[in-house]
């Protein structure tokens, strides 16, 4: 039996353009910037304990309002405080092969964000000193990393380019039109680490440190004899 198959006719154009296509150069070129942050978030944590759930939670509640003045305080206008977490458990103890109810937990997490970062080690101490007994953070990014992400990506598209001329010229031949390119970008925000701790009299040191921004670009470009 015989089979005869025709393409369709812009499938047909798309293969013959293929076919056609010119000898052509693969490169990638790479940028990385360190940036210093705009801004930095630390989620503040207050836990409680009680016989009752009601008793724990009234607790909590009470510290935790004591919690978002002091980083109001703070934070002033150039920042906010929203509600991360919030959970009520019960809390058992092991008395041989049975577990006893104990009593309960409450956690009530908040998310801080500040537009100042050198406001990060007083917010951590005000939350320590208002009851605050779970804080982790901070984190230190950019409010808009668009701009930062096209200066890495412009910077990477000339290595790449760059690149390509270079194998062109190992192999007789420069480069010609741009055939594709294809983009990639990270944004890694700085992690101090855990804030965590009692109050203390001393002032928290923070190391605000700097956010990388990352950008990958591969070019195909063709080659001319």
């Amino acid at each position: 039996m015989i089979r005869i198959s025709f393409l369709p006719s812009f499938l047909l154009a798309m293969s013959i353009a293929a076919a056609q296509a010119p000898n052509s150069v693969q490169a990638t070129g790479s940028a990385t910037r360190a940036v210093n942050p705009d801004m930095a978030q630390l989620n503040v944590g207050v836990v409680t304990q009680a016989a009752t759930a009601q008793a724990a939670a009234d607790q909590n509640a009470a510290t935790t309002d004591a919690v978002i003045k002091a980083l109001q305080g703070i934070l002033s206008s150039a920042g906010s405080i929203q509600t991360l977490y919030y959970s009520i458990n019960p809390r058992y103890v092991q008395n041989g092969a049975q577990q006893t109810l104990a009593g309960y937990v409450v956690t009530n997490t908040l998310q801080v964000t500040t537009t100042i970062v050198g406001r990060v080690g007083p917010l951590i101490d005000a939350a320590n000193a208002a009851g605050a007994n779970n804080i982790s953070g901070p984190y230190f990014g950019l409010q808009n990393p668009d701009p930062e992400v096209q200066l890495a990506l412009n910077a990477a598209s000339k290595q790449a380019l760059a690149h390509a001329s270079a194998i062109a010229g190992g192999l007789g031949a420069k480069t010609g039109a741009i055939i594709s390119a294809q983009e990639g970008s990270t944004v890694r925000p700085f992690v101090s680490g855990d804030a965590s701790g009692p109050a203390t009299s001393v002032a928290t040191p923070i190391q605000t440190g700097t956010v990388s921004v990352s950008a990958t670009v591969t070019v195909t470009v063709a080659l001319v004899q």
